[in-house]
Formats: C-alpha cells, structure tokens, sequence
C-alpha cells in the first residue's frame, strides 16, 4: 500500500513550498494538492517555486486538483457552473503542464456547487462537455481526470454526494465522448459521512477508482481518531487489486508530523516503486 501526503490540509503550519521537504522527512516521497493558487493561470515563476520545491525534498506529485474557485469561501469547482467554466478550461493546460513536468498522473475536478434558477440537466451536460475537455487534455500526459462525491454536511450544495452520482457522470463522459481516463475518486470519509459503508464501496466500485483519500469520521481527523476501522479497511482494499496511493486528506488532531502513528505502528509507509 503506497501512501501520500495532501499538502493542502496537512503541514499547514508551514509555508507551502516548505511542505513538500516536511513531507519528505516524515517519511513520505509522494505528495498531493488542491489547486494551490490564487488564480487559474499563475506566472510561471509561482509554477516553477513549487516544482523547485517539490524536485529539491524529493517527493512526487501523484494528485492535483484542477482550479475549484475560493475554496474557503465554499465554491466547490467551476466546470458545471456556466460563471466558471472558462475560468476552468483556461486552468486546464496549466495543470496539464504541471502534470506532465511532474509525472503526476492524477488529476481531480470538483464538480461545481448547483447554481440557483439553472436547470439542474443543464448544469450536468456542461459539467459533462468541461470534463470531456479535460481529459482529453490530459491524454497527453497519460493522465487520469477524476470525479468526487462530497458530503452534504461541509458541502450543502454540492450536487454529487454519492458514489452512485459520481459514476453517473464518469460514465456519461465516456460514452457521450469516447473517452476512458475519467475515473471514480473514492474519498473514503466523504463517503462513510453519507451512510456509505466503505467495504461495500470498495467490494463494488475498487476497478473504477483512479484514487482514494482518507480520514475518519465524523471529525475528519487521522485514522483511529473517528468511527471508521481503517486497518481492516485499508486491508479490503489492498486485497481488491487496487494499486494505487491512498491520500492522506486529513486535519491532523495536533501537529501534522505527530498524526502518523497510526500508519507507523500498523503499516509500512512503502516507497513509490
């Protein structure tokens, strides 16, 4: 089992082009963001600071999200939203360009909160027509576009809360535009939070994950801090076949560098082969 670190919510404590060198000496050697700009298209000198700083502590981009909007301010993705689809598809080549400098082979757009007075099929086919966009741009670098439920609690106008929701868009984008590097991004708390059992998910949906991140709940901290029994399901999904990381996307109770007991004392953090 691969692990790596989300940058975006763990080492906050640091500057973020001083994470990835934390990162690396807690034992890591691959790491994940959320877009971590303040506009779609940053100079190229904000670009090269983080892959200095990725390239100098050693550890490997292995997810990215696309630009999702203010994030902190509850926006949620751009792609369905008829006011941030262009900001989106500006977005698209400059991830792409991160992601073929990096190898980083996992890229995540956040579908868009559902906007007021819009029809609801209306929103979807544009989210459908962006997501075509995207992963079409992301065949150049062999890349796979993912798709995440969230839960209602955090995000109450998120319109894709369930495993089943977010296949129906995986599978509407490869049928209506014949592409198949769009896959199922299983956010293990994300889901538990929505009554979904995560053995279920992972006994039904584990082929179609293109990556998976966790943390517990309901508190969204580290393993052993919630409810879910994260040895006996980081073992389900181990023995699924599923071969790829799994994102460590949690607020850490304490000092992030103090949150990996859990992982040290039960599981080998592996090295990226």
């Amino acid at each position: 089992m691969r692990f790596d670190i989300n940058l975006s919510i763990l080492f906050t404590e640091l500057p973020l082009l001083e994470r990835p060198a934390a990162a690396r000496a807690a034992g890591f050697d691959a790491v994940e963001l959320w877009w971590p700009f303040g506009v779609p298209v940053p100079g190229d000198h904000e670009v090269d600071a983080l892959l200095r700083a990725l390239s100098d502590a050693g550890v490997r981009l292995v997810g990215l999200n696309f630009d999702a909007g203010d994030m902190a301010a509850g926006e949620r993705g751009l792609l369905s939203r008829p006011d941030g689809a262009a900001r989106f598809r500006d977005n698209v080549d400059v991830v792409v360009g991160i992601a073929e400098e990096t190898g980083c082979r996992v890229l995540n757009a956040l579908f868009g909160n559902r906007v007021p007075d819009l029809d609801i099929h209306a929103q979807e086919e544009l989210g459908v027509a962006n997501l075509d966009v995207a992963a079409k741009a992301a065949l150049r670098c062999d890349a796979t576009v993912v798709v995440e439920a969230l839960n209602s609690h955090e995000s109450p106008e998120y319109p894709i809360t369930s495993s089943e929701a977010a296949l129906h868009i995986i599978d509407r984008v490869r049928e209506q535009a014949g592409v198949a590097n769009v896959a199922f991004l299983a956010d293990l708390y994300h889901l538990a939070r929505m009554g979904e059992d995560p053995f279920t998910v992972i006994e039904r949906h584990a082929a179609r994950f293109g990556h998976v991140q966790i943390a517990d709940a309901p508190g969204r901290g580290q393993p052993g801090t919630g409810e879910i029994p994260y040895g006996s399901v980081l073992d389900a999904l181990e023995a699924s076949g599923y071969a790829g990381h799994v994102g460590l996307e949690y607020k850490p109770v304490g000092p992030s560098a103090d949150s990996f007991a859990w992982l040290q004392a039960g599981r080998r953090i592996e090295e990226n082969a």
